[in-house]
């Protein structure tokens, strides 16, 4: 595999604030990672920095480019996706221009068609409301709906920021479950989430961050059979 991003030394301020301290990673090709932590760790904050929505120190890389000074569109246009924290779903369009949103950018009008029909296939309630408000669903509604929305724009790396915060357990097995088909798709995952053990579960590699630090790496499935490392790094998280 092709190393698709690559993180330097990464720092990020908030004035006198420094939220992210000297971090450093890469992401391959079709891999997938999760970055997990506390809340106030820095995971959003260094997320944030690789769509460019954040001033950062350091360097990022994307698809063998520098992301400093990129406009949103052309990282979008290469494939980088993020589903933000809070869903960043459009309220006041329906849930069919949300999605429609999403394959803004492609011409294949023919694919896109059969796309939408998969999706409304696979959930019912997304196709039942597909002409109402978005901000009139449901948290995990709008969750699922964000989520079918970036896979519409075809994702080389999808970024998603907490999917499973406030929302209720059917729901987030629903979510990660379309978060477990991304391998199939060949599509690069970073999963930021605090429920331990689900990122862990759906990821290849893992990175635990504390208080804007990386404090341990390694291989998923090791971390999760470890209770050294579950009882040092994981304990105050949902597993």
């Amino acid at each position: 595999m092709s190393e698709l991003l690559r993180v330097e030394r990464l720092d990020v301020h908030y004035g006198g604030i420094q939220a992210v301290r000297d971090i450093s990673f890469s992401l391959q090709e079709g891999e997938q990672a999760t970055l997990i932590g506390a809340n106030g760790a820095g995971k959003s904050s260094t997320v944030r920095a690789i769509t460019g929505l954040e001033n950062f120190s350091g360097n990022i890389v994307y698809n063998g480019h520098s992301v400093r000074q990129r406009k949103a569109e052309a990282l979008l246009r290469e494939g980088l996706v993020m589903v933000p924290e809070g869903r960043g779903i459009f309220a006041r369009m329906t849930v069919l221009e949300n999605l429609q949103m999403g394959a803004w950018l492609r011409r294949d009008s023919v694919t896109i068609k059969r796309e939408m029909e998969a999706i409304f296939a696979r959930f019912p309630r997304l196709a039942e409301r597909q002409n109402q408000l978005a901000g009139l669903l449901s948290g995990g509604e709008q969750q699922l709906l964000a989520l079918n929305r970036a896979l519409l724009s075809q994702p080389r790396l999808l970024i998603l920021d907490e999917p499973s915060m406030g929302l209720a357990p059917k729901m987030v097995e629903t979510i990660f479950e379309v978060i477990a088909q991304l391998r199939e798709r060949g599509v690069a995952l970073l999963l930021i989430e605090q429920n331990a053990r689900l990122a862990l579960e759906v990821t290849d590699r893992a990175w635990v961050m504390d208080s804007g630090s990386l404090v341990h790496h390694g291989e998923s499935k090791a971390m999760l059979a470890d209770d050294r490392i579950a009882e040092i790094y994981l304990g105050d998280m949902p597993l």
